[in-house]
Formats: structure tokens, C-alpha cells, sequence
């Protein structure tokens, strides 16, 4: 039981301080999950991560859920998964019930445009942390650029995918062969 309280409460720390989703919860997951309590390597956490972003839903939930069943099975998973959500679901009914009485004030809004700058820096910061662990080959690094470019320009996500899970495999079986 003090495990499951403890899955809980890591979730709930890193619910109710993310702002952003999923990308940026990334460095409070590893030094929650991976250096504080030692749950998983990094690596598998990153597994956890990527796997949580294929499935439908939300990344953190995904990622919660994984990384609790992992540690204490079906409980943990929903452990975790309470955890993730709970803080969420408490800011959003206050926020519901008080926001609109407060959106007119100046600091309100500056507050607002602060989280998102630091949303940014936190993605920012999985980013490099992603490509210094996965980026091995110079190959690596022109698919992620060329994955970028043609979703920011409007290509969906779900084609990119699937292109660089192809284009990795020829590409790579043609360097090992060399």
C-alpha cells in the first residue's frame, strides 16, 4: 500500500506542476521517476514516454500508466494514473468556477504569457535531452530535421511516423551493409 501512495503522490507532484502536456513533463518525469525514486532507467523511461505518445490519449496518462503497472501492476497503473489526472481535474473545476471573474486583470494575463515561455524552455530542453540520447548517426539527425520541417509545414504526424520508420530501415540496412 505505501508504494501505490507513493506512485500516487509522484504523479500528482508531476500533474500538478507540468504545464504544457506531455513534452514537458519529460524532465520531471526522469528526476521523479528514474533519479528520486529510481523506478526505471532512463532508457526505459523514454521507452515508457514514446510508447505513451503512439497510443491514443494523452501522453502523461499513457506514460503514467505504463510506468505504474511496470512497478506494481494493475494497481500501479492506476495509482499512477489517479495521481497524473487528479491535480487536473481539481485546477480545472476551480479554474471553471472562478476564471472568468478574473481574466480581465493585466497580471492574470501576463501570468499566462510567462507559463507559456516556460513551456517552451521545458520542450526545448526535452528536445536536446532526445537527440543527444537517440541521434547516434548523421542520418539520424537529417530524418528529425526533415520530420520537423515537413510537420511544421502542415504533414501529419501519423505519415511522418510511418516515413521514418521506413526510411530508417532501408536507410539503415544500406549503412550496415557498407
Amino acid at each position: 500500500m505505501k508504494l501505490l501512495w507513493e506512485l500516487y503522490r509522484a504523479f500528482f507532484t508531476i500533474g500538478a506542476l507540468t504545464f504544457g502536456g506531455g513534452y514537458a513533463m519529460l524532465p520531471m518525469l526522469e528526476r521523479e521517476i528514474v533519479n528520486k525514486h529510481k523506478w526505471s532507467t532512463q532508457e526505459e523511461l523514454l521507452n515508457y514516454f514514446a510508447i505513451g505518445q503512439c497510443t491514443p490519449g494523452v501522453i502523461a496518462v499513457n506514460t503514467a500508466t505504463f510506468v505504474g503497472y511496470n512497478i506494481k501492476g494493475i494497481t500501479g497503473g492506476i495509482a499512477a494514473t489517479l495521481g497524473v489526472v487528479s491535480p487536473s481535474l481539481i485546477i480545472i473545476t476551480l479554474i471553471a468556477m472562478l476564471l472568468e471573474n478574473f481574466m480581465d486583470i493585466v497580471w492574470v494575463q501576463h501570468a499566462f504569457a510567462g507559463i507559456r515561455v516556460a513551456v517552451c524552455a521545458l520542450i526545448g530542453s526535452s528536445v536536446i535531452k532526445l537527440a543527444k540520447s537517440n541521434l547516434k548517426k548523421w542520418w539520424h539527425a537529417a530524418l528529425a530535421v526533415g520530420a520537423f520541417i515537413v510537420v511544421a509545414f502542415g504533414l501529419s504526424p501519423v505519415y511522418v511516423v510511418v516515413a521514418c520508420a521506413v526510411l530508417s530501415f532501408i536507410f539503415g540496412k544500406k549503412v550496415n551493409q557498407a
